[in-house]
């Protein structure tokens, strides 16, 4: 824009600065009456006045439009949303008219209005509106200032051109693709108040056809019309008024577009609602809960009213088809005979989940049935629970070969899951903030069923193949869904969740009259779900002592399978990123030690038997014991019980011809695991070496897994390390091989001082949920004492409290790093002298805490 006159400069100042009063007086107006629609409708219209009034002060042609299209065009402007704009022109603007524009939108940014602006003449609007956003953005114009009969025409001409099924369909599949966008996210604890599904596009959705048909588009409005009924009218206006209210209050607390409820948000979001904090969940947790439950009526209101609009509006005859005396199939969708079926006979709720399963053809439920369903929740009492029929009808789904998940999916998004068993519905939109879990209770509950389901079915049987022979030969494995069903059901309530879920287990399996077998099992399922997951993660699965004590917790090989097939679908089922080919390695070997041990008992001659395994081996490779004897004679017997006889014959490989030698020898391989690299250091023994390598791993963004470390009798280090990427990638592994043995051996041999690598930025979870630091040591039998560690994950963590213990004088035996999310959970076996004084193992424990 030209240079503008000093009046017209201190016009623009004078705007910006009124503009800015006002938007601050709507939003301390707000805070105080907390009405969302309110807001909406005010600040348009204070939007309306600034920019009518910016259009007559440079005075715009009379021959044109100035527009709103958009959100802002059907009155409802967030606080920090764009303003988006149609500028409507009768024909092409000559040089004059653009210089005006060009002023126009120019001065508009000045005064502080964040525009999104389009130029265009009707003929091109038609032309754009074959793009569907364009076309809705079309159907809710409405004129600010300037040419009426102009923006007339454009109204006339795009309701001329609107093909009303063609816009229906293309909204729907819309939509659909939408929530696949967001199916990866749709229960994670940072959700799209606007796209998520449940969200408030998918209401605006349901507005945007019914103002297409030129029907009514308020709720109220919808159930005079007979499309829903006036109480879910009234639910559905609350629904949308929290959503509504979430994303006003966001877009004031970030002083932003912002339409994520972000961990940083959220706390403050409950505090401002006056929601406040119980003795075992924080604010944020109850108000998330009530998002997820709006956002699952939501979700199910736009299922009901899609499908009413499509009756409504086109009229369709669907093929029908009889099902029984109760049901019958219109389209591909389960339909009610009777809308009041459920009311008079509430047992048919049960029995139209066992139809969906029973009949893969039927690919949803009516709306009437819909309707019927949501008013029939209330009949779901106790009465409804006692009795016998709905029992034996609920443990009938939970058998079915097929549609199990599908079944129970769809009974928990329509509220009937939460209503038959009470302490499921106590954790639907339940938030768990341990930053590893990234859905809701109820819904990682649901995904350890699609695990365990999916360990049963023949085209995924190669992504985990022993689980899939496992599951395919264990008998009854409903058991294993009710396992799954309670293993979390106890979250949120205080105290071990996994005693109080046994309790709530047996009691539903006596009120459903599973065998005592069985109870037995699932009642021990769910107070053990953790243990085979934390031995294998946290415990020296080469100690046959630890061993031993697991399989004393184990009845038999049926335990032992269900535990291990429960372990594995409720890690899957935490994040997409907590399961790892490592993780599954050291839960498979510990259920592979604990099946021998069942079976052979305790091994006599672990040692020997190693040995034996190893040799074996190595004379494959036409090795003969006299050439790896002298380097043998140097590895005492905890290096043979540490390793796996594979491990050992690979070492022996490499090193036996070069026991003593004077430079580091780097060594990597691809892992054993499907998944990183196995790395192995050799050298003259030196100060703070593991520091040395955890720190040049941590450079590489590269995690350490597992530790191994040992020092031969004549004084060489010989370390063993499993290593994966922070952050998956295509990596070539060839090159960075390549890399690590080269560099690695380099850094080693000239033992520079180390400058640990910067500690990196802490995590947005991990600032507004803070892990608090735990740090706990044993003696163990063989002399050693097992450091434990919980901390908040982060870049150099591992280094740092290498250096430390070098510091200390204490030397480190095996290390396990395991890390959830953002949560470090780390087991250390270390020896020193300073642990058998208590003052000096105190002062270790408080560095290690003030460091870290």
């Amino acid at each position: 824009m030209a240079a503008l006159p000093h009046r017209a400069t201190d016009f623009i100042a004078e705007l910006r600065e009124s503009l800015r009063s006002d938007r601050l007086a709507l939003e301390h107006d707000y805070l105080q009456h907390g009405k969302a629609a309110r807001l909406l409708s005010a600040h348009s219209q204070l939007i309306d006045r600034y920019l009518c009034n910016v259009w007559q002060q440079l005075a715009m042609p009379g021959n044109i439009s100035f527009v709103a299209v958009g959100g802002y065009g059907r009155g409802e402007l967030y606080p920090k949303s764009d303003i988006d704009l149609l500028i409507l022109l009768d024909a092409e603007p000559d040089t004059g008219l653009q210089k005006k524009l060009h002023d126009l939108i120019g001065m508009l940014w000045d005064i502080g209005l964040e525009v999104s602006h389009s130029i265009r003449t009707v003929a091109q609007c038609l032309t754009e509106s074959a793009d569907i956003t364009v076309q809705t953005n079309l159907l809710e114009a409405r004129l600010l200032i300037g040419n009426a009969e102009l923006f007339r025409e454009l109204h006339d001409a795009v309701r001329q051109h609107l093909d009303l099924r063609k816009f229906y369909f293309t909204k729907q599949h819309e939509q659909q693709q939408r929530h696949k966008r967001f199916l990866d996210s749709d229960f994670n604890l940072e959700p799209n108040l606007k796209e998520s599904p449940g969200g408030l596009r998918d209401l605006q959705t349901i507005t945007w056809i019914c103002r297409a048909a030129g029907i009514v588009t308020r709720w109220t409005e919808l159930a005079a019309a007979g499309l829903i009924t006036p109480a879910e009218a009234r639910q559905i206006a609350q629904h949308d008024t929290l959503l509504q209210t979430l994303r006003i209050r966001l877009h004031y607390l970030a002083k932003r577009r912002e339409d994520r409820l972000i961990f940083e948000f959220q706390t403050p979001l409950a505090e401002q609602m006056g929601i406040e904090a119980s003795a075992n969940r924080r604010a944020s947790e109850h108000l998330m809960q009530h998002y997820y439950q709006t956002k699952r009526a939501v979700r199910q209101f736009n299922t009901i009213l899609l499908q009413n609009l499509h009756d409504h509006l086109f009229r369709e005859k669907p093929q029908l088809r009889a099902l029984n005396e109760r049901f019958m199939v219109v389209g591909t969708l389960l339909d009610v005979r009777d809308e009041s079926l459920f009311e008079k006979t509430p047992a048919a709720i049960f029995e139209l989940f066992l139809l969906m399963e029973q009949h893969p053809e039927l690919t949803d439920l009516s709306a009437k049935t819909l309707h019927a369903l949501w008013r029939a929740q209330h009949h779901i009492n106790a009465a409804f629970r006692r009795d016998p029929l709905n029992r034996a009808n609920f443990m009938e789904i939970l058998r079915q070969p097929q549609g199990v998940l599908h079944a129970l999916r769809r009974m928990n998004q329509y509220g009937i899951l939460g209503a038959y068993i009470p302490a499921f519905g106590r954790i639907v939109g339940q938030m768990q903030h341990d930053l590893f879990h990234v859905y809701t209770v109820d819904e990682h509950i649901l995904m350890v069923v699609r695990n365990l389901r999916r360990f049963a079915a023949p085209e995924f049987a190669h992504e985990y193949p022993l689980c899939s022979q496992l599951i395919s030969e264990f008998a009854r494995p409903e058991v294993l869904y009710i396992a799954g069903l309670f293993h979390d059901i106890a979250k949120g309530r205080g105290g071990d969740h996994s005693q109080l879920g046994k309790k709530d287990a047996q009691l539903f399996c006596k009120q459903h009259q599973l065998s005592h077998d069985d109870t037995e099992l699932i009642v021990w399922l769910v107070e053990h779900h953790l243990t085979l997951s934390a031995t294998a993660q946290k415990q020296d699965l080469s100690d046959l002592d630890v061993i031993a004590s697991f399989v004393g917790k184990i009845k038999n090989d049926r335990y032992l399978v269900a535990l291990y097939l429960l372990t594995v679908a409720d890690v899957r089922g935490t994040s997409p990123k907590v399961w790892n080919a490592w993780k599954a390695k050291l839960i498979e070997d510990l259920f592979r030690a604990t099946r021998r041990y069942l079976r052979d008992g305790r091994v006599a001659d672990q040692l020997g038997e190693i040995r034996r395994e190893a040799t074996a081996t190595l004379n494959l490779y036409a090795m003969p014991p006299d050439s790896y004897q002298l380097l043998w004679a140097q590895l005492d017997d905890s290096y043979f019980l540490d390793h796996e006889a594979q491990e050992i014959a690979w070492h022996t490989r490499l090193l036996a011809f070069k026991a003593n030698t004077d430079t580091a020898i780097v060594k990597t391989r691809l892992s054993r695991a499907g998944e990183g690299l196995q790395v192995m250091v050799y050298c003259p023994d030196q100060r703070a070496l593991f520091a040395r390598i955890c720190d040049f791993f941590a450079r590489m963004n590269y995690t350490i897994v597992e530790a191994k470390i040992h020092t031969t009798r004549h004084g060489y280090a010989l370390n063993s390390f499993q290593i994966m990427e922070a952050m998956r990638s295509n990596t070539v592994y060839r090159d960075l091989m390549t890399y690590i043995e080269f560099e690695l051996a380099q850094q080693i041999t000239q033992a520079k001082p180390i400058a640990p690598a910067a500690t990196g930025r802490v995590s947005r979870q991990l600032k507004h949920f803070p892990i608090s630091t735990e740090v706990e040591i044993k003696p163990d039998h063989k002399g050693r004492y097992a450091l434990t560690l919980i901390a908040g994950d982060r870049p150099g963590l591992l280094a740092r409290i290498a250096l430390i213990m070098d510091q200390h004088d204490i030397r480190l035996h095996r290390a396990k790093i395991n890390t959830l999310g953002s949560r470090a959970e780390d087991v250390f076996w270390i020896s020193g002298a300073i642990l058998a004084d208590s003052d000096e193992t105190k002062s270790f424990l408080d560095e290690l805490r003030e460091k870290i």
